[in-house]
């Protein structure tokens, strides 16, 4: 009798745990067509931050396996307008495949003002890096800076609507090159501040000693700008590896909005930095070789160079510069004219009609289509192109 007992007690038991397996399915289903429906409902209302209140607000990945709507779907917008709008980049901001990214308009980096150490390498011996300060000159370097941002971000008259993220290196330096920039900016055109570590002046050890810094760099000359590591301190191939990491940081801001305010709003990045970190940051974004860094040359005190976003999606610096200031910082022909390409190409041609500097890796290349041309009419063809853009 006992074993009947037993066996219609682990009956019963089973039975109630497929009730409850049931139950528990049934409530997920619930809870997931409840989360469906009030992304829709957030995706059409009118207001673009209410839904960050709403109590079954999570980012889009959580939901998204719940959900029985492809990140593509879309939802008609209210008012019966006839547009289409996708429910997991309106929500998240994170966008899918084939959704457009909102791009910041201007990328500006930015050197530091005159500092102390600028006019006397002896200061480094008694005051580390991150301390030494700007001098009287330095800030109104700065403030000069400022206003010369101001004007090429508000280039579109009084009533555009454009606002400014500053990213600055914890340095005193730098820190103080912000606040002499900011100065020519209103509170209500600034979105906001980040100090970043990832953008700071490379390192060159710590107390440091003059004439033994001269012999340094004496030494990195001979052996190579970009992969010579000082003793105590970095090297720029360090400095790339930490820039990289920032990028992904900044593409990540990007991608859920935190630098964009409104969908009419023209957003653009100021990154108060240093000389080398600058060139590095260029280096990584235009995908610049070793070699092509080593040309390079230094920004001046309080130098910004814009990096704007052309027609077809890419940054170039020739959107806002000339090819003769690009020749004066050093960039070869081949570079000049992979900015002109950048400056006017869709994104969809990468792989048809840019380079990427092939041709440096490989001996004996010619471009099939450009055989039995001179050199000098294929200069001719790009200065022409770049002149059509200034």
């Amino acid at each position: 009798m006992s074993g009947v007992f037993d066996s219609n007690s682990s009956l019963l038991r089973k039975s109630d745990s497929g009730a409850e397996a049931r139950e528990t399915a049934l409530q997920l289903d619930q809870s997931a067509r409840g989360a469906k429906k009030e992304l829709e409902r957030v995706c059409c209302s009118p207001s673009p931050t209410h839904h960050l209140l709403s109590p079954l607000y999570k980012p889009a990945r959580a939901l998204a396996p719940a959900m029985s709507f492809s990140p593509r779907e879309t939802v008609a917008s209210p008012g019966g307008c006839g547009k289409e709008s996708c429910p997991f980049c309106e929500m998240s901001r994170q966008h899918a495949a084939g959704c457009a990214r909102r791009l910041p308009k201007r990328i500006i980096l930015v050197r530091h003002g005159e500092s102390q150490g600028n006019l006397d390498m002896s200061a480094y011996s008694t005051t580390p890096d991150y301390r030494i300060p700007l001098t009287p000159r330095g800030v109104e370097q700065a403030r000069a800076a400022g206003r010369g941002i101001l004007d090429v971000v508000s280039s579109g008259g009084p009533d555009a609507n454009w606002k400014v993220y500053f990213y600055v290196s914890p340095y005193e330096r730098t820190r103080a090159t912000l606040r002499g920039i900011g100065a020519a900016f209103p509170r209500d055109r600034v979105i906001g501040a980040r100090e970043e570590c990832r953008v700071r002046e490379q390192d060159f050890g710590n107390f440091q000693v003059e004439e033994r810094m001269r012999a340094i760099k004496e030494t990195r000359e001979r052996f190579g700008r970009f992969f010579f590591r000082f003793p105590e301190g970095e090297s720029a191939a360090d400095v790339f590896d930490r820039v990289a990491s920032f990028l992904e940081s900044l593409w990540r801001d990007i991608d859920n909005g935190r630098l964009d305010p409104s969908t009419t709003c023209e957003t653009n990045l100021v990154i108060v930095s240093h000389g080398l970190t600058s060139r590095v940051f260029m280096m990584k974004w235009f995908k610049w070789t070793v070699e092509q860094f080593e040309r390079l040359n230094n920004f001046e005190n309080c130098e910004f160079r814009v990096m704007q976003l052309g027609p077809g999606g890419e940054y170039s610096l020739l959107m806002h510069h000339t090819k003769e200031e690009l020749e004066e910082w050093g960039l070869s022909p081949e570079m000049i004219t992979d900015q002109q390409w950048r400056a006017s190409a869709n994104r969809r041609s990468w792989s048809e009609e840019c380079s990427s500097f092939i041709a440096t890796f490989f001996d004996n290349w010619m471009d099939p289509l450009e055989e039995g041309e001179g050199d000098a009419d294929r200069q001719e063809e790009d200065d022409g192109k770049i002149k059509s853009l200034e």
